[in-house]
């Protein structure tokens, strides 16, 4: 038996991810500052499944993470804890750059000094690649397309950090990094495309395939409803990465920390799961009998109009590939906000 830290752990991936543990049987704390919406709702549910440990706690503040931390000697961390939405990073700087930096930094500096030997992956983004303008895009009738990457970016696209959650995940990573370089900890940094499914509270900012699926389902309700906005043409594409091949992604890389250590890693769905869109409205309309109504708003600042993650270095690296299409992902996510609505 191993013991599992979580950082974010009531949060979206990280209750997945403490639920197939907790199944697993594993020794599994959580810790969480319970601020986002869903967030105690997910411990509810995580205390039903087995046992746990749970720390209510915020990673910026130093003191209080030192003391949490330092007697549990955990074998594995998943730092998931952080500021997730460009659109709020804008709006609050300086509290993205304090729970996104200073809340890795001290987990670091905790690690190094009291648990060196611990394995720990950090969730980063594919905004650190920027907007990726210098991309060469064809656009077709629902969608762009990438002439130069068909199977998606590499981890060799140049980093360009843009907005301040570019710049906030950015530098986090690069500590994350660093610190396996000049301190020979056990790190190492999944750069996500989309991720989706169950448990996920998505908002108009944040966790797009959940929101437009919430608001296929509120039409589907009544088809009286007021159309939903989208930002942008509807063309831009994401590849769209099942929470249930994020959480075998994660335990396959702690398994395998040693062989990956100190690298940084793109992860998403891959080529075979993006999707545009106006791609996801057609599947949903296919799947729900409807036809949706939406309204177009402007670009978001600094959005790419194509991100689709080449899994080739950590698949190569750890035998890991994505298992659940993005038909098959989305009729879960339906089924599952069918049942648990907004809760």
């Amino acid at each position: 038996m191993k013991n599992y830290l979580i950082t974010g752990g009531c949060g979206f991936v990280g209750s997945n991810i403490a639920a197939c543990l907790i199944e697993k049987g594993e020794k599994v704390t959580l810790l969480d500052n319970l601020s986002r919406f869903g967030a105690s709702h997910n411990l509810e549910w995580l205390r039903g499944l087995g046992s746990l440990d749970f720390i209510q706690c915020d990673t910026a503040d130093a003191g209080a993470l030192a003391k949490a931390v330092q007697g549990l000697r955990p074998d594995v961390i998943f730092h998931l804890a952080g500021q997730v939405a460009m659109t709020t990073s804008v709006k609050d700087p300086y509290n993205d750059f304090r729970t996104n930096v200073l809340g890795t930094m001290n987990l670091l500096e905790i690690l190094r000094m009291n648990a060196p030997e611990a394995a720990l992956l950090y969730s980063s983004s594919n905004k650190v690649y920027g907007s990726l303008a210098g991309v060469r895009l064809t656009e077709e009738a629902t969608r762009y397309t990438a002439l130069d990457y068909a199977l998606g970016v590499d981890e060799h696209a140049p980093l360009d950090f843009r907005t301040p959650y570019g710049c906030s995940k950015g530098a986090a990573e690069q500590y994350v990094l660093e610190y396996a370089r000049t301190y020979g900890l056990r790190t190492a940094v999944f750069r996500h495309s989309t991720i989706y499914g169950g448990r996920q509270r998505s908002t108009f900012d944040q966790g797009w395939v959940g929101w437009f699926c919430m608001q296929a389902l509120a039409q589907k309700k009544n088809p009286s409803s007021e159309p939903f906005t989208i930002s942008g043409d509807g063309k831009q594409v994401r590849d769209l990465l099942h929470v249930g091949d994020a959480v075998s992604c994660y335990l396959e890389a702690a398994r395998q920390i040693d062989g990956i250590k100190g690298e940084a890693f793109n992860i998403g769905g891959g080529a075979a799961n993006s999707c545009s869109l106006l791609e996801l409205f057609g599947m949903l309309e296919g799947m729900l009998g409807i036809s949706l109504k939406f309204t177009k708003l402007d670009w978001r600042h600094e959005d790419q109009r194509f991100f689709v993650a080449d899994n080739s270095k950590i698949s190569t690296t750890t035998g890991w590939m994505p298992q659940v299409s993005r038909k098959e992902g989305i009729s879960k996510t339906l089924a599952w906000i069918k049942e648990n609505g907004s809760q």
